[in-house]
């Protein structure tokens, strides 16, 4: 069982989504967008200021299943993190076609590519982190 809170990033070259659990991991939130550069204090404030004791970072896989400069950069983005904060576990999760899922469930309650771009990146760090907690069992 993983414990709770736990912060999922959707690490973007111009945007940074975030989502997290609450305190008990009975639900997934949207948090926020962050600019990238101001990202790593940002994503650092969020942490301290949520009590996060888990990350989850989205990592993008190429079609054969290897990491290319996305995934280096999501990696690099996360050791940021770990330098402020390196008590937080940290797990990565494939996060392919989470931005597509995302936009999909968006676009079924009204949301249009216009009106997705300030929540996007938001619900790609849920699905990112839904997939995260599927797979241990912890979503139903």
């Amino acid at each position: 069982m993983v414990e709770h809170p736990i912060l999922a990033i959707d690490h973007g070259d111009s945007r940074i989504g975030l989502a997290c659990t609450d305190m008990l991991g009975i639900a997934v939130h949207p948090l926020a967008t962050v600019d990238r550069k101001s990202g790593v204090e940002d994503v650092c404030g969020y942490i301290k200021d949520k009590g996060i004791v888990h990350l989850v970072v989205g990592l993008p896989v190429l079609k054969d299943g290897s990491e290319g400069e996305s995934a280096a950069k999501a990696r690099a983005f996360t050791a940021e993190i770990l330098l402020t904060v390196p008590e937080l576990a940290v797990s990565f999760e494939d996060e392919s076609f989470t931005t597509f899922d995302a936009a999909a469930k968006l676009h079924a309650v009204g949301l249009n590519a216009k009106k997705q771009k300030g929540v996007i990146d938001q619900a790609a760090a849920m699905e990112i982190l839904k997939r995260y907690l599927e797979k241990r069992g912890e979503m139903f």
